[in-house]
């Protein structure tokens, strides 16, 4: 019998929002068969963080932004190689903070703890501090050739 503190597993899913509420990972626990179920279940993985997660999208819509304007400003290669990788170590930690929030959420339910508040807040640092970094980074490689193209 569930306590006040743990809530059914049925019910976490009910309440979870996107692909993990329509129920494409029932079997979560089973290990990929071949390939192409990897794939899949990869491609899950960026639907939920799409989906539930707003920072994700937020950061989606900037990368496109960024590598539109980098084209337009005909970057060369290795400065839009320079912001596929900064983009990239951006979604990639939002994509592991997602996963360490839920991780920690199944752990200890919906109790607080001083442990998980820090393993959380760690987790949302690090998108931080690679936002900050990837924005400086962008900053550096696009303004000059911008301003250039504007007359500025």
């Amino acid at each position: 019998m569930p306590t006040d503190t743990q809530i059914p597993a049925s019910e976490e899913i009910a309440a979870m929002p996107g692909p993990a509420q329509r129920g494409l990972r029932k079997n979560a626990w089973r290990i990929a068969g071949d390939l192409p179920a990897s794939f899949r279940y990869a491609a899950q993985g960026l639907g939920y963080a799409f989906l539930s997660q707003r920072n994700f999208r937020i950061h989606v819509i900037t990368a496109a932004v960024v590598f539109a304007l980098g084209t337009w400003l005909q970057l060369d290669l290795i400065r839009m190689a320079v912001l596929v990788l900064t983009v990239a170590a951006v979604l990639v930690l939002e994509l592991l903070n997602t996963a360490m929030e839920a991780v920690v959420d199944l752990a200890i339910g919906r109790r607080f703890h001083p442990l998980a508040r820090i393993a959380k807040d760690c987790a949302a640092a690090s998108v931080l501090v690679a936002a900050m970094s990837s924005l400086l980074i962008a900053l550096f490689l696009l303004l000059p050739p911008l301003l250039l193209r504007l007359g500025l």
